[in-house]
């Protein structure tokens, strides 16, 4: 079935750790420690764990409260997105030294399409090499790599041999090792999917593949034909390029909890400042403000307004923020607020496309 498709080479690079490591590499002191960027041992959630942490079960998302019983040595250090930033930058201008097709999907990870590249290496593995080896010696970080022929697979295969390592799956490869695999860990597959699956007896990409179409839209709806297409190694999405921001947000949990109003509208002022400095670092203005509030309970809800004309500004961020702030009662103190702008002005630009020509024998493929 894969001869029936364009061959693409791509490769998905992740950065190990990301936040940990930029934090272990400007502080000596903290290497071969475990630590925690983000949150805190009384609030907020980790948004990252070095590798010394995750031996300890520390995972990125997990209330600090947690990180610290799992851990009792663990070092919180605050999260420096400026310098995330500096350091992200320095990694796509690599990136940019082999193709021009890359699509970013974090500060720390992305896609590349090198199926035609700069540097005339019919090798995407050693292209993967190169790349890695290259982060190294600019930024002094590890990054792991995985190789296919489309993304879903290439993300797959980037954290098979993690940390600093990767792995190449070409097209031969591609349906048996799927078909091995544990579903829990097909890329787009959560807790519920995978809970769901388990129960109708799909535990590997095998029991998947064994599933018919029909069966799969019954019970997973619209994501049945994904799955049915992706256990088979059809993945038709393209390297994007040209990714659209569709939101901007910025949120702030507290030290404690809180329950005036005039409060929570001190802490917004200083998050509205925030959003405003991003939208117009990024040249963006948008139309949909929404209030995002997490209770004591950790209970969370959003309100949201849609304007006529676009704004960028705390002023007028605020003006809408108020509104939706005292729009009804507070159900009990909280934890946590946030601010996000969508439905930007940055219209979807047209795509760059690659042109690649069916190949027969995969068997053949320089991988």
């Amino acid at each position: 079935m894969l001869t029936e498709m364009p061959i693409r080479k791509i490769i998905h690079i992740d950065m190990d750790a990301f936040y940990a490591s930029v934090e272990q590499l400007d502080h000596p002191e903290l290497r071969g420690k475990p630590l925690a960027v983000g949150g805190s041992e009384k609030r907020g959630v980790v948004a990252a764990a070095s590798y010394e942490a995750r031996k300890f079960g520390v995972r990125s998302a997990m209330s600090g409260a947690m990180a610290r019983k799992l851990c009792p040595e663990l070092i919180f250090v605050r999260t420096n997105f400026d310098r995330y930033r500096e350091v992200s930058k320095q990694i796509r201008k690599i990136f940019y030294e082999y193709t021009d097709l890359v699509e970013p999907l974090s500060l720390d990870e992305a896609y590349l399409d090198v199926t035609e590249n700069k540097k005339g290496n019919p090798s995407a593995t050693m292209i993967a090499e190169e790349i890695r080896k290259r982060i190294k010696e600019v930024t002094g970080l590890n990054a792991s790599a995985g190789i296919s022929i489309n993304k879903f697979v290439a993300k797959i295969a980037s954290d098979i041999n993690k940390p600093n390592g990767q792995k190449t799956l070409g097209p031969e490869e591609v349906e048996p090792f799927l078909e091995t695999l544990d579903v829990k860990k097909f890329y787009g597959v959560g807790k519920v999917t995978k809970e769901k699956m388990y129960r109708l007896g799909i535990f590997t990409g095998r029991d998947l593949k064994g599933k018919s179409l029909e069966f799969l839209e019954e019970h997973f709806g619209k994501s049945g034909s994904f799955y049915y297409n992706v256990v088979r190694g059809i993945h038709k999405s393209k390297v994007k390029p040209t990714r659209t921001q569709k939101s901007l947000a910025a949120e702030h949990t507290f030290s404690e909890n809180i329950s005036s109003e005039i409060f929570m509208l001190e802490r917004l002022e200083e998050i509205a400042v925030e959003v405003e400095n991003r939208l117009k670092s990024k040249r963006l203005a948008g139309k949909t403000v929404t209030l995002k509030i997490k209770y004591r309970d950790f209970t969370i809800q959003t309100r949201s307004k849609t304007l006529a004309n676009f704004i960028n500004s705390k002023e007028g961020i605020m003006e809408v923020v108020k509104e939706l702030l005292f729009q009804e009662r507070m159900k009990e103190s909280v934890r946590l607020l946030g601010i996000s702008i969508s439905h930007l002005n940055n219209g979807t630009p047209k795509k760059m496309e690659v042109a690649t020509e069916s190949i027969d024998v995969q068997l053949k493929l320089e991988f």
